[in-house]
């Protein structure tokens, strides 16, 4: 059997997931289940990014221990899986003593090995909130982080840096022949407009005293801690044995795809594959980025009161409705609008008049004629699979509705229930098993509508409650 591992970013537990995780949650699941499905075996990996000056602050801030915080905040995420229905298989924490840090310490020695960690003087802006050194050029004419919209900090300390100068053009040829994947095609052009106006060494460290003892110890070095992104980067190979377990981490890695976003890009396209190389290790296959959600046409914000709140939505509309509107409604390359209002449209016209009407009618049309259903062999759609090659949820998710739409009309144009049942019954096996067929392709998306449609329309057909209630 093939192995497919996913990987979903590993967030800063400074806050509680927000829309931007759901979405990404949703899609890793959805490839999941996906693979799943074609008959691979499948392994989703998370985590918590601990080892963060950001947490620590924020500890500060609510007047908490800095583990004590780590470990509550930690374990929001690590529940919010459940609550989305996702079928998560590790949550990888950065504050791991025993399968973390041997592992970040063990890619720390091989990139040493390899000439590529040196020590030297540096003064730089450093923007806390993005855990990353900016130029000039990159602030917004006041100086501030264009999405923090903060001013960074002057940073002038000794740290051990990465060459990542040396592995330009190598990066640039493994992303330009598709060795390295990276989807969509925008956000690979990004990429590789990035890495071509030039590459500079970056920090991968930080003095204990400006990380307030908070990271994991540079070997031979009790003065430095590992820079964040060295650090949290490493969790996709820690989490499934690196350092610690050989022949896990032989089975699964490397990652079949990461699923970020796009303010992590750079992150994992360039220093992520550059460090890797320099440990002479295999990199990932494909990277796979999302853009971000506004509303209304506006960033979120509390002060616009526009902010989008993913539990609440599931609490009011259920989850599999807010799962299909986001995979079906936010475009892989391009910005996503969530307005509550546009979720009630799509709500009613996709769900409770398309999907859920069709089948309520079809399965009280097939309980009056007493149609009982036997097993047959089913597929997945090669409609499905071309669009997730790409990883375009809502191109698959649109294929599926044009079925619906064909299977409605001819529901309405041949009119079953105006039938003898010589005639109704042969006709409505062949529409409850094309029911069946949309059901088993829907299950990457909405796997327990799916689940309900496959047990409903199995043996003896009847009719049951609404799938969706309108609103």
């Amino acid at each position: 059997m093939s192995k497919f591992y996913i990987t979903s970013a590993i967030p800063y537990v400074n806050g509680k997931p927000h829309i931007g995780h759901a979405l990404e949650y949703f899609q890793a699941d959805t490839v999941k289940r996906f693979h799943k499905l074609l008959g691979e075996e499948t392994l989703l990996l998370s985590g918590a990014d601990e080892n963060a000056l950001k947490n620590v602050q924020a500890a500060e801030k609510e007047g908490t221990e800095t583990q004590a915080f780590l470990d509550k905040n930690s374990q929001v995420f690590k529940n919010a899986f459940k609550t989305l229905g996702v079928e998560l298989d590790i949550f990888q924490r950065g504050s791991d003593k025993e399968k973390h840090w041997p592992g970040v310490q063990k890619l720390w020695q091989l990139c040493l090995e390899s000439g590529d960690i040196y020590k030297k003087s540096y003064e730089g802006l450093y923007c806390i909130g993005c855990e990353s050194f900016k130029i000039e050029s990159e602030l917004t004419p006041e100086g501030l982080c264009p999405d923090h919209l903060k001013k960074p900090e002057l940073v002038n300390e000794e740290n051990y840096f990465f060459r990542l100068s040396k592995y330009q053009q190598e990066i640039i040829d493994l992303i330009e022949s598709n060795t390295l994947r990276v989807i969509p095609e925008n956000k690979r052009q990004e990429t590789l407009s990035f890495i071509k106006s030039g590459l500079e060494d970056f920090s991968v460290s930080r003095s204990v005293t400006r990380a307030r003892g908070i990271g994991v110890p540079v070997p031979n070095d009790a003065q430095q801690v590992m820079y964040v992104w060295f650090d949290a980067l490493t969790i996709y190979m820690t989490g499934v044995g690196f350092g610690t377990d050989e022949e896990m981490w032989k089975k699964w890695w490397p990652a079949d795809i990461h699923v970020i976003g796009k303010d992590i890009n750079r992150f994992h396209t360039v220093y992520w594959p550059a460090m890797l190389l320099s440990a002479k290790l295999p990199l990932p296959k494909t990277i796979l980025i999302h853009d971000f959600i506004i509303s209304g046409g506006q960033k979120m914000s509390k002060t616009l009161g526009n902010v989008i709140d993913p539990f609440e939505m599931i609490n009011q509309f259920g989850l599999e409705p807010f799962r299909y509107f986001l995979l079906s409604q936010m475009p892989i390359d391009d910005t996503g609008d969530f307005t509550v209002e546009r979720f009630r449209e799509v709500f009613q016209a996709n769900l409770a008049n398309g999907l859920g009407n069709l089948v309520a009618r079809l399965a009280k049309l097939a309980e009056n004629n007493q149609i009982t259903l036997e097993d047959n062999t089913l597929s997945i759609d090669t409609e499905v699979i071309k669009a997730l090659e790409t990883f375009n949820f809502s191109l698959a998710l649109e294929s599926l509705w044009k079925r619906m739409t064909v299977l409605d009309k001819k529901l309405n144009e041949t009119k079953p229930w105006t039938l003898p049942p010589s005639e109704a019954t042969p006709l409505l096996i062949e529409l409850a098993y094309e029911v069946r067929t949309i059901a088993y392709n829907l299950q990457p998306f909405m796997p327990e509508t799916a689940k309900k449609i496959l047990d409903q329309f199995s043996g003896e057909i009847k009719a049951q409650s609404p799938l969706f209630p309108r609103i």
